[in-house]
């Protein structure tokens, strides 16, 4: 508190009279108010692709794909660990429908060196693939009534389950098979001249 003859700094006001409380306050520098910070900006999750444990290749050099849908498959505790060392081959990998369920045939699993002996393996048996019954009923509708055929264009893992990528499809004829060959070709050349052009000049 400052009396009357009291003199203030340069740039402090001479407070009189009132509390030393009072006098502190007017003292101290007015409080700075900082705004709220707005809320973090979260990144969206984009789906991470399925992690591929075998391609059918023939697939779709041999097959107009028409509609494509993921199913699960009834495993065994040797092909669950098979799969996961890659041991499958979708070649020759189609689906049929039987007493009304959808079963794959022609995926062959080879079994691992460290199989159980009580084992007994089958690495070409049938296998059935789980489906909801109206999807079922698509695909059969798909198969007796449109004539499309059934094939395995992939088996995945999707949440650590295995999953068959099925498709409808249609066989392609000769002529279609040589121009999908020629687009092909033309696709590879393309990028390869592409590529030459990006060596002779690193700026483009």
């Amino acid at each position: 508190i400052f009396d009357q003859g009291s003199r203030a700094a340069p740039g402090q006001r001479v407070v009189r009279g009132g509390s030393a409380e009072s006098s502190i306050r007017a003292l101290l520098p007015p409080p700075v108010v900082f705004a709220p910070a707005p809320p973090p900006i979260m990144a969206r999750k984009k789906n991470a692709p399925p992690n591929v444990i075998a391609r059918n290749r023939k697939a779709r050099h041999d097959y107009a794909i028409e509609d494509t849908l993921e199913a699960g498959i009834a495993l065994e505790g040797w092909e669950v660990k098979s799969l996961r060392d890659g041991r499958l081959q979708l070649r020759d990998s189609f689906a049929a429908i039987r007493n009304g369920e959808i079963w794959l045939s022609g995926a062959h699993i080879s079994p691992l060196g460290t199989v159980s002996t009580h084992v007994t393996p089958q690495p070409l048996r049938e296998r059935k693939l789980l489906l909801k019954r109206a999807e079922i009923s698509r695909l059969v509708g798909a198969v007796e009534r449109r004539g499309y055929t059934l094939i395995a264009l992939d088996m995945h893992w999707t949440r650590n389950r295995a999953k068959v990528l099925l498709a409808t499809a249609r066989g392609k004829k000769r002529h279609d098979k040589r121009t999908a060959e020629k687009d092909r070709d033309w696709e590879r050349e393309r990028a390869r001249l592409l590529r030459a052009r990006r060596e002779q000049a690193p700026g483009l």
